[in-house]
């Protein structure tokens, strides 16, 4: 079973929920944030982060973009994952060794 701490960052309450009971039924502890001055909160006190799951396109004055680019600089061995529904995104505008997910997600399922 995992034992890494996954922050999801998603601003849209109904699509942060689903990411986090997949994740927690797949056995991973789940921490939530809304945007990115939560996440940056939770990244500070909570060393057990090992990746984070975020939303490019949040309110405030962070993007999802932007606050992969904070993570990878602050906190290099965070695996990054980055998810949107409204674009795609370049390798070259995302820090090194991002995953991209286009939206809408699936949840696979064994069968």
């Amino acid at each position: 079973m995992p034992h890494t701490t996954i922050l999801v960052i998603e601003d849209e309450p109904l699509l942060r929920m689903s990411v986090t009971d997949n994740l927690q039924d797949a056995g991973f502890h789940v921490l939530e944030a809304s945007n990115a001055d939560e996440a940056l909160a939770l990244l500070e006190s909570h060393a057990s982060i090992g990746s984070i799951f975020t939303d490019i396109d949040m309110p405030g004055e962070l993007d999802g973009l932007m606050l992969a680019w904070i993570v990878r600089d602050r906190w290099p061995p965070i695996e990054i994952i980055i998810t949107s529904g409204h674009r795609r995104v370049n390798v070259a505008d995302m820090p090194e060794r991002p995953l991209f997910f286009p939206k809408p997600l699936r949840a696979q399922t064994d069968r």
